[in-house]
């Protein structure tokens, strides 16, 4: 903006790059209020959750925010029509901060921590530490897989699916279980059998990630695409009663995308899965997401 551009420079775009910087600091935010809860929680006499609980559900609020900024990036990105390389790349790197670190420290101290006390007989501890590490090792891989594919010359009529589950829909996913469990529960201490319950789901999501699983990127969903009343209403709906029912509504939400992608769609006609994921719209709407948001 200031200065003549080197004829190797990366292209940087504004808005969208403004964005993943978004996502960025509220992952950062995130892992920093993590810390916090956990270094009050740490007393002399032992781990106590009620200290902590306040801190570890605005560090799941921050992440829910770096949701919405990776939705946008990618979006303003499609929507100028600009394709970079460099916001693809930032774009990962932000994701492994706020969708890889953020969730897994988090999912390890609040929920799976009684998984340590569980196990300290046997000398394992840090299981549930082991399993935050092999979250974001999955995460990670994705996200350098997502970028070898993306970075490949398109094919025509190339399908939009992601390849694997988005580690953005598994953090939002893995963050409001977390934000449910911590709602029914007033200690990390009496989940019971629910502790082993929530590791092999952060387990299973972790091999989701790495999997040949297509999930659709609803990536044609923009400002040209169709809509009816009822789908309208329908929205609003939703809206008000995820707003209504915070700490329930986005583990709903986030499952729903989760099971449509694993269990309902493979079931699905291609026309059917056509209309249920607006792809009939116009066709300068298609092609990758360049800026990566919401893709990794």
């Amino acid at each position: 903006m200031f200065r003549p551009i080197e004829p190797d420079e990366p292209r940087i775009y504004l808005l969208p790059n403004l964005m993943t910087a978004g996502n960025l600091a509220c992952g950062f935010f995130a892992v920093l209020t993590i810390f916090k809860g956990i270094f009050l929680a740490t007393t002399p006499e032992g781990y106590v959750f009620d200290s902590a609980r306040p801190y570890y559900e605005q560090a799941i609020l921050l992440i829910f925010a770096s949701c919405i900024f990776d939705l946008l990036d990618g979006r303003l990105a499609r929507f100028g029509g600009q394709e970079s390389p460099f916001g693809r790349e930032f774009d990962s790197l932000a994701d492994v901060i706020s969708f890889g670190m953020a969730p897994s420290i988090l999912m390890a101290k609040a929920v799976l921590f009684p998984l340590d006390e569980d196990f300290k007989h046997l000398k394992l501890e840090g299981v549930g530490w082991g399993l935050a590490c092999i979250y974001v090792l999955c995460g990670a891989i994705r996200l350098a897989r997502f970028n070898c594919l993306a970075a490949m010359p398109k094919r025509a009529n190339a399908s939009t699916d992601f390849r694997g589950l988005p580690i953005p829909m598994a953090a939002g996913f893995i963050s409001s279980l977390t934000y449910l469990v911590i709602y029914f529960n007033d200690t990390d201490r009496n989940l019971g059998a629910w502790k082993y319950v929530l590791a092999g789901a952060m387990l299973g999501i972790s091999i989701l990630m790495v999997s040949s699983v297509r999930y659709p990127s609803f990536k044609k969903v923009g400002w040209r695409t169709r809509g009816t009343p009822l789908v309208i209403v329908g929205a609003v709906a939703v809206l008000i009663i995820t707003v209504r029912f915070h700490y329930v509504m986005p583990a709903v939400l986030f499952s729903a995308y989760l099971l449509y992608g694993l269990v309902v769609r493979p079931f699905l006609s291609p026309k059917v899965q056509r209309e249920i994921e607006a792809e009939t719209i116009a066709e300068n709407a298609d092609g990758e997401d360049e800026q990566g948001g919401s893709t990794g």
